[in-house]
């Protein structure tokens, strides 16, 4: 399956008591990563929720590894693991960007829901984002 990196530089705020990136902010990284790979395969989610649909989260695992610092930067490799059409999967390794080694895995799991907070396919409401997202995970 295709994956997408996407890069992040630590910053002072993101960091705790323990001079580490407190344990929250890898879930953020995951979203900003997922958004990234959602605009560059054209099924972002602006164009989403023009259609009249959300995407809320139903679950997240994380699995911390080693520790990330102030001013470390990390890649992201994400991928987009499974779609059903009512539902998608991604998941995530995070990496220091200059010596490779792993800082956090996980992964994510997401509906659809349309405009009355209903689950939805997309493969019926919205057929044209359905296939971009199909290919995408075809590639």
């Amino acid at each position: 399956m295709k994956s997408v990196l996407y890069r992040h530089k630590v910053q002072y705020y993101e960091t705790d008591k323990m001079d580490c990136v407190h344990h929250s902010n890898y879930i953020r990284w995951f979203e900003e990563a997922r958004t990234f790979l959602m605009d560059q395969g054209g099924f972002g989610y602006a164009a989403m929720e023009r259609l009249g649909v959300m995407s809320p989260v139903l679950e997240v695992e994380a699995t911390y590894r080693t520790m990330a610092r102030f001013g470390d930067t990390v890649e992201i490799e994400t991928r987009l693991e499974a779609y059903t059409g009512t539902r998608v999967e991604f998941s995530y390794t995070v990496r220091d960007q200059e010596t490779g080694v792993v800082r956090c895995q996980g992964k994510t799991r997401h509906c659809f829901l349309g405009p009355q907070g209903r689950p939805v396919s997309l493969r019926k409401a919205c057929p044209a984002y359905h296939q971009k997202i199909a290919a995408f995970l075809e590639e």
